[in-house]
């Protein structure tokens, strides 16, 4: 099965979940799970909710290169048994800090850490724009070609 940005975008709203990885000062490599809110506007961007005084914040303004990791469960059209849906983002971070553009990606959902919405104070949207994705599906495998924004 060959997939594309759309597929690709679906699998992810499916998903919700991921682990989203930055680079320490250190140079290690730090993973938190993160929520898309099921907001995934695949042109190629994912947007995340976070609190600006996180370890991760500081890793991603030092460093915007990031992994989004998602695993899902097998698609109706694999074989039995297969191992599920695997797929890996590679990107680039971007810390947004306007409300206005928090309202754009808002979701009910994220109140349960966030309780006062887009007016939580000290909260931070991450915009991760893809660069590579790549997916396992099942015995299959490839990568997806994330449409170049400036055309």
């Amino acid at each position: 099965m060959t997939m594309t940005i759309s597929d690709i975008s679906k699998h992810m709203k499916a998903i919700d979940f991921c682990m989203l990885v930055s680079r320490a000062q250190d140079g290690s490599l730090g993973g938190r799970p993160m929520s898309n809110n099921q907001k995934v506007d695949y042109e190629g961007d994912s947007f995340f909710f976070s609190y600006d005084d996180t370890r991760m914040v500081e890793d991603i303004g030092r460093d915007a290169s990031v992994g989004l990791t998602y695993s899902g469960s097998p698609a109706a059209d694999m074989p039995k048994g297969a191992p599920g849906l695997f797929i890996h983002v590679e990107g680039e971070a971007k810390l947004i800090r306007d409300k206005d553009k928090f309202a754009k990606h808002w979701d009910k959902s994220l109140s349960r850490w966030f309780e006062q919405g887009v007016d939580t104070p000290g909260m931070i949207m991450i915009k991760v724009a893809a660069k590579r994705i790549h997916y396992w599906a099942g015995e299959d495998e490839g990568e997806v070609k994330v449409p170049d924004p400036a055309n």
